[in-house]
């Protein structure tokens, strides 16, 4: 009997005609009915997650439909459709479900979701912000960049990550850009953050992302925008491009075009023990989002109970998840972006075209 069960979606309808063929003969608008009207499917079994202390098994459930779709139709729709599938995982027997890309970003972030379900439920925010810090710092070493003299962007820095990231780096940062679009939610966010640090600090709110980006050393992506935000002509030779969105913030065209920046996908994971997936999702072998193993760590602990819900910044529970990850032996993985790692000899290419050249 599975033990957990993670929500997948797909971002786009391409992903729908990469997984059902003849979807790409059909148009568009008629995909998207039909995913309105589609179950919540069994995706495949997962299994062989294995730590020194104990084993666990789970299963991808998917809600059928895309990320714009999950902004555009009605909340109380997206919702119950989220909810249904959280239905089919209490079925297969889990007893905790990880809510997937923008299942986790609609309406309160989990919090009516596991209202409405009798198993625990969960984002994977708080691991996926300790992750995305580490990959980060990891990234700013690697190109000798120094945090406390960095411009740092937020992008989505009202959302459950950008709060948490936000929070962690204003105690490595003196200059610190929260980006959204509610500016009232974005004061209020860069007060609390004044409040708590006062002046060891400088933060300034934004809600033009390509004039934050332009002015930052270092940009960690969170939103939920379900578009492209980051193009190559918006950031400055050196930059750091950390995107934790998905669908990703970021254009695939910086990674093609600008050779003096370094952009990566942040929040993934090397998994303990031999796991098989049943899926291939563009990753390696035993390569994984950190808010899916938020879920896997919490069931090998037996820990069956909500956890990350919501979006307040929860220090303890980021640090108390960070911690068990590492107890079972998940890593951070080695920084890549859409599919590829990024090579030891590009940090230093990078490094090498970063001080010669002019913004563009």
């Amino acid at each position: 009997m599975n033990e957990f069960a993670f929500l997948i979606h797909p971002l786009t309808l391409e992903d729908v005609a990469r997984k059902f063929g003849f979807a790409r003969y059909l148009p568009p608008p008629f995909i998207s009915r039909v995913l309105t009207k589609l179950p919540p499917l069994l995706v495949s079994e997962i299994r062989g997650v294995e730590s020194a202390y104990g084993n666990t098994k789970g299963s991808f459930v998917a809600v059928m439909l895309t990320a714009r779709q999950m902004v555009e139709l009605p909340l109380s729709f997206v919702l119950n459709r989220i909810i249904e599938a959280g239905k089919k995982a209490e079925k297969l027997g889990a007893r905790i479900l990880g809510l997937g890309a923008f299942t986790s970003v609609v309406g309160d972030a989990g919090i009516t979701i596991a209202q409405n379900l009798n198993l625990a439920v969960t984002t994977g925010n708080s691991l996926t912000a300790a992750t995305a810090i580490a990959g980060t710092r990891q990234a700013a070493q690697a190109l000798g960049i120094e945090l406390k003299k960095a411009q740092v962007a937020i992008i989505g820095a009202t959302g459950s990550i950008g709060t948490a990231v936000s929070h962690i780096l204003a105690n490595d940062v003196h200059h610190l850009a929260l980006v959204a679009r509610n500016e009232a939610r974005l004061e209020a966010a860069a007060q609390r953050i004044r409040s708590e640090y006062g002046e060891t600090v400088s933060v300034d709110c934004l809600t033009n992302v390509s004039k934050a980006v332009r002015q930052a050393d270092i940009i960690l992506a969170t939103s939920s925008a379900a578009e492209v935000l980051i193009q190559p002509e918006h950031l400055k030779p050196g930059a750091i491009v950390c995107d934790i969105a998905r669908p990703r913030d970021t254009s695939k065209r910086v990674a093609r075009e600008r050779e003096d920046v370094l952009v990566f996908d942040g929040g993934i994971l090397e998994v303990p023990g031999k796991v098989d997936f049943g899926l291939n999702y563009g990753f390696p072998p035993r390569m994984t989002y950190a808010c899916m193993a938020e879920t896997m760590i919490l069931a090998l602990e037996r820990r069956f109970e909500n956890f990350s819900l919501g979006r307040e910044y929860q220090p303890e529970k980021i640090m108390e998840i960070y911690q068990l990850a590492l107890k079972h032996g998940f890593r951070v993985a080695a920084l890549r972006f859409d599919e590829r790692i990024i090579e030891p000899e590009q940090y230093q290419s990078i490094r090498d075209k970063m001080h010669k050249q002019e913004f563009p």
